[in-house]
């Protein structure tokens, strides 16, 4: 591992996050051969963009394994609701992947476990700066002050770091207590279900108020609680500890990085520019770092 020093860098990209923001976030972009390409040219495009801004000395990608998580086991109704993608954007998976072999990036992905969890336990575990790559904001739980993510806004040239001031400003409390936020608030994109009838703006003051949920509930009779909040806070606890369990980006997976293919080499440039000629991506040759 390498020495804690603020000159060095590591990257961890959530493939699958970014895989789906650059699906959704550009138009049907085709070859001649009729190849769909758009989520490979998004994904592809946040990756030149990051190796060319932030000059990392580390990058290593997570995947999620197509198989149920520890969360499924909890909740078989987690991520019940969300609608599968098209098998238009899965279609494009080994052409990421084989861009990502080209530029000599390891991937990584782990049975039981999503992406998510796999760059939690790194980023805790890795001792030098670290930047998180996403398309997804349950990542702003692990910001501190060795952690960072940089994720998308729109499209896939217009992004923002996320430091932990910039986190406190978004939401108004830590970056670790936003899986205290998500028990009570729930997130109707995973299923998460949280307290019934508790919305963004109650769940924010509640967290504001008590930063925890064990000391929500440790002062449920607070006169600062509203009387309806509190009836539906007694009646969804299970919920709200369930909900947290689920929201909460596990960190302490035995999980092990081999820097010695993290560190970000000399790439094999004539590759990159052959698959890239392939998928057609001509502007993408250019941005290509030296």
């Amino acid at each position: 591992m390498p020495e804690k020093s603020k000159n060095k860098l590591l990257i961890l990209i959530d493939a699958n996050a970014l895989l789906h923001r650059a699906f959704y976030a550009l138009p049907p972009l085709t070859t001649v051969k009729g190849e769909l390409v758009n989520a490979v040219y998004g994904f592809i495009s946040v990756l030149l963009k990051v190796l060319n801004e932030l000059k990392p000395d580390f990058v290593l990608c997570a995947w999620d394994k197509k198989a149920p998580t520890f969360r499924h086991k909890i909740f078989k109704e987690y991520k019940a609701t969300r609608q599968k993608a098209p098998e238009e954007l899965y279609k494009q998976i080994p052409r990421i992947k084989q861009a990502l072999e080209a530029f000599s990036i390891p991937t990584y992905e782990m049975a039981g476990y999503e992406a998510d969890d796999i760059i939690g336990a790194l980023s805790k575990k890795v001792g030098i700066d670290n930047i998180i790559i996403t398309g997804d904001l349950d990542a702003l739980q692990l910001v501190d002050k060795d952690t960072k993510v940089y994720t998308l806004r729109q499209g896939v040239q217009d992004t923002i770091v996320y430091d932990e001031k910039a986190v406190q400003k978004r939401y108004g409390f830590k970056p670790e207590q936003l899986v205290d936020f998500k028990a009570l608030r729930g997130d109707p994109s995973d299923n998460i279900p949280g307290v019934a009838g508790i919305g963004e703006k109650t769940a924010t003051d509640l967290i504001k108020e008590f930063k925890t949920i064990e000391k929500l509930y440790k002062n449920i009779d607070s006169p600062k609680i509203k009387d309806r909040y509190r009836k539906l806070l007694k009646e969804d606890k299970d919920k709200a500890f369930l909900s947290r369990k689920l929201a909460r980006i596990v960190c302490d997976i035995p999980f092990e990085i081999d820097w010695k293919k993290a560190k970000l080499k000399t790439y094999d440039r004539d590759r990159v520019v052959k698959l890239f000629q392939e998928l057609e991506f001509r502007s993408l040759i250019k941005r290509l770092p030296e």
